[in-house]
């Protein structure tokens, strides 16, 4: 697809992101080893990864320009980290090198039975703390910034720049993957999130994924949207309304209120399974409640996932980062979700048909994007 025929890219395009890189040391495997076995990978790749890092390389191949805030070591892993980042037009000049320790990096073994992805990840050391982040890196680090993205790593040096964000009324995206040390107060300045299938429920003890969506609109003013990713099912997401937050009073507005899983329920019958492409399905703005949870007015979003054919399903390794380097760039570019969600799964699946996170992360002039944008 030529640029030529591209819509314009975001006006602002400067997205900054805070946490975790490493390196991927990726064994294709024909099934998974029990105890003790002894097996041959059927191929293998030695990449960048790291959530942030992943997310950050993805959002620059669509056409935002990403820096990002993490910390290496002086190794020959530190070196190739920075060097692959910068080679995709990532910002690396805000990294900590430590001239002792090691970097960051994850064994990842794919299996390819089940489809499945298991990672053994050995943390960086030492750690990045907030006294490695001067007040003006910091301050030049968040200049004309459009949008900050925290992985949920390095928790303490990301509140700090947390704050500051929100200081300059700079909108925050979340990552809330599992429940992390220091988790609970990014997400208090989140503007969106972004959470893995089970992490909704797990941090709000909540009865459902829907249930847990409202508590955790409920429990986070801050928050506009959020989405819960749930693999080769899609995606679920409820917006805010802009005017109305919550209510748990008579009155208010006339939005008629309805049952947050009978209305997802209702959307999944809509949706077109036929289809092999990513879709969106949103209900209209209503009184959302849950059960003993409370009631929001908003919407409600089900995003279907590509149904990838078998023979091109490769590894879903880095999947989750990729669609949040999309949802980046679709919030930059003042996508609605129902444009939003479709594009960030597309983006996911395409990534998907290679081994590595970042393989064939698709570039913003991919034709298969183009119906997208």
């Amino acid at each position: 697809m030529s640029s030529d025929s591209l819509p314009p890219l975001p006006q602002n395009r400067i997205v900054l992101g805070c946490g975790q890189v490493a390196v991927d040391f990726l064994a294709t495997v024909a099934s998974f080893p029990n105890p003790d076995d002894k097996i041959r990978s059927t191929s293998l790749k030695v990449q960048g990864g790291g959530n942030a890092g992943n997310a950050s390389t993805c959002a620059a191949r669509l056409g935002l320009n990403p820096r990002l805030i993490s910390k290496v070591s002086n190794d020959s892993h530190g070196q190739g980290i920075l060097e692959e980042l910068e080679a995709d037009g990532v910002d690396t000049s805000f990294f900590i090198v430590s001239e002792e320790g090691n970097s960051s990096f994850t064994y990842v073994i794919v299996d390819s039975q089940t489809n499945t992805r298991t990672c053994i990840h050995t943390p960086g050391y030492p750690p990045l703390i907030p006294e490695e982040l001067s007040q003006s890196s910091l301050l030049s680090a968040l200049d004309g910034v459009n949008m900050v993205y925290f992985d949920g790593r390095h928790h303490e040096t990301a509140l700090v720049v947390a704050k500051e964000a929100a200081r300059k009324n700079i909108p925050i995206l979340v990552e809330a993957e599992r429940e992390r040390e220091g988790l609970d107060d990014l997400l208090d300045f989140a503007t969106y999130a972004i959470c893995s299938a089970k992490f909704p429920q797990a941090w709000t003890e909540a009865p459902s994924v829907p249930s847990a969506l409202i508590s955790m609109l409920l429990r986070l003013p801050k928050l506009k949207f959020v989405v819960v990713t749930l693999g080769e099912e899609g995606c679920i997401m409820l917006e805010r309304s802009v005017n109305g937050s919550f209510t748990m009073i008579v009155g208010g507005s006339d939005a008629e209120e309805m049952d947050v899983h009978c209305l997802l329920e209702s959307l999944k019958l809509i949706k077109d399974d036929s289809k092999t492409i990513p879709t969106c399905i949103s209900s209209v703005e209503t009184k959302l409640s849950a059960n003993g949870i409370g009631t929001i007015t908003g919407r409600l979003f089900v995003g279907t996932a590509e149904k990838i054919p078998p023979s091109e399903l490769v590894d879903t390794t880095g999947a989750g980062d990729a669609f949040i380097g999309a949802v980046l760039y679709a919030v930059c570019a003042g996508m609605p979700p129902e444009k939003m969600l479709p594009f960030a799964a597309q983006v996911a699946a395409t990534g998907c048909r290679a081994l590595g996170a970042r393989t064939v992360l698709p570039l913003r002039t991919d034709p298969r994007l183009a119906s997208f944008l």
